[in-house]
């Protein structure tokens, strides 16, 4: 028998807003149970195309085709009925409806003229059991689930509308690491009953671990399909970035270039840390590990004031300090990088200057001294290459490395001795990354200390002059700069690392 059609076949895309060419000639298609996943750096081209292939937008030119047939999608009912189903990184999910009744929502199945809720529930478990989530009950409210439950959610309202090619838009971006892995085993059960998988990406590890194909974009243009079994992570990067891996990350600091210990922390503990000890110089990138839960965002938030220690003490450039509140931090010189860019980290709907003055005008709020605040803000925002309309554009329509650049600005423009990064690359695609980590390097270089958290391994690696592993709480141990992926999870996870390294 012949091979099927292609579940989407599409054919020289082209897309221009305002006369600027966003996409041009994009050729890709998707198998019948095929994760087939597209990847870029920011502004590639990726959500524009995501947006034409779920009807969100027309293209300007070119074809698509779903299951060998010619479509013309009008808008995402048109992509609905074509059997394309489109899960984004922010759920589209009414908390205070159940399971069923989300699955369901604007399709409901009647009878008599009312709601057949029991035909409702049970159509909502036979679509989870298909895709082997038995344990979800279609009579839960959807605002108790957690984030991946939700996921299965917004999974299971596309199959019910028979959904036989499923674009994912930066899945794993709200998950927690063991969630991670359950997401790993419902694509593959996807893929096993034949539903393609757009997936867009930027973690390479998720992308070598569960596509077929790789397609990448660069500046709205196609670059290459390949398969995913005959490239490499330097392969791939150098096609995004246009350089090799090998030069992916700064040089580090040499022994010379690292000054006097600048924070030192003993005996330090609070509701989540306990017994901590830690060194960290001027000059020194310290990079912290350890697993979920390890209590490395605690030591952060704790070194910041958020939620500070209660027993053992600080000093900072050998003399004590009470780090009682984030203003008694930031005037002690200590700035903070969240891990939670969205929620703490910026305020959406404000200005790109706003953003950036808003440390000076909380902790330092004097009238004297605000417009040479405000030039040495956009000096920073200018030198740290933020892109943006103008610095009077509200900071939520900024790509995420550009948003953390902002972050950064604010703090730098304090002038800060201590610098604490949780996650400072999450959601940042790769050529935002180097950007972020030359920064990162260069305030080191300038005598700032750095201490640096971070999930991801070949980063932390990468960037760290020394490596502190967390577990439960404590301080596993620490490695040196050579140190190697399995040295940290094993530290991490409670077995002894490697001896006389």
């Amino acid at each position: 028998m012949p091979d099927p059609p292609p579940l989407l076949t599409l054919r020289g895309i082209g897309k221009s807003f305002l006369g600027v060419r966003v996409l041009d000639g994009i050729d890709l298609d998707v198998a019948p149970g095929e994760v087939h996943a597209v990847v870029g750096e920011n502004g590639a081209g990726k959500s524009t195309l995501m947006k034409i292939v779920s009807g969100g937008y027309a293209p300007d030119t070119g074809s698509i085709e779903v299951a060998g047939a010619r479509r013309v999608l009008r808008g995402p009912r048109d992509a609905q009925r074509a059997g394309i189903g489109i899960i984004h990184q922010e759920f589209n999910l009414l908390p205070e409806r159940t399971v069923a009744e989300n699955v369901h929502l604007g399709h409901e199945p009647v009878r008599h003229g009312l709601v057949d809720r029991r035909a409702m529930r049970e159509h909502t478990r036979s679509l989870l059991a298909a895709i082997g989530e038995t344990d979800l009950a279609a009579d839960t409210r959807v605002g108790r689930l957690g984030v991946a439950q939700q996921q299965v959610v917004e999974i299971a309202k596309a199959l019910a509308l028979d959904a036989r090619l499923l674009i994912m838009d930066e899945p794993t971006a709200a998950l927690a690491d063991h969630e991670v892995e359950l997401l790993y085993g419902l694509v593959r059960r996807l893929q096993q009953r034949g539903i393609g998988v757009l997936y867009v990406s930027h973690r390479l590890t998720e992308v070598f671990d569960l596509s077929d194909r790789i397609t990448v974009l660069k500046d709205g243009r196609l670059v290459t399909t390949v398969d995913t079994a005959d490239t490499s992570t330097d392969d791939l990067v150098r096609h995004m970035v246009g350089r090799e891996l090998s030069s992916y990350y700064p040089d580090r600091a040499a022994p010379d270039d690292l000054g006097p210990v600048r924070l030192t922390v003993r005996g330090a503990g609070n509701r989540k840390l306990r017994a901590v000890d830690l060194d960290l110089r001027a000059g020194e990138v310290l990079g912290i590990g350890g697993l979920q839960g390890s209590g490395r965002s605690a030591l952060a938030r704790a070194l910041f004031g958020v939620s500070p220690f209660t027993t053992g003490d600080v000093t900072l450039d050998g003399r004590p300090v009470r780090l009682r509140s984030p203003r008694a931090a930031v005037r002690a010189g200590i700035a903070y990088v969240t891990e939670d860019r969205k929620g703490e980290g910026i305020v959406p709907r404000q200005s790109v200057l706003d953003n950036a003055l808003l440390a000076g005008r909380a902790v330092f709020p004097a009238r004297s001294g605000h417009a040479a605040r405000t030039r040495r803000v956009r000096d920073l925002l200018a030198a740290v290459e933020v892109r943006a309309a103008g610095d009077d554009q509200e900071i939520r329509f900024l790509s995420g490395g550009n948003q953390q650049k902002v972050v950064l600005a604010r703090w730098l423009a304090l002038d800060p001795r201590v610098l604490l990064f949780d996650e400072p690359t999450r959601g940042i695609d790769v050529g935002a990354k180097s950007a972020i980590h030359d920064l990162v390097r260069r305030l080191a270089r300038d005598g700032a200390a750095v201490l640096m958290i971070s999930s991801d391994l070949p980063e932390l690696l990468g960037m760290s002059d020394r490596i502190v592993v967390m577990r439960d709480g404590r301080i596993a141990g620490e490695l040196p700069a050579d140190a190697t992926e399995e040295d940290v999870v094993a530290l991490a996870v409670g077995h002894a690392p490697e001896a006389d390294r």
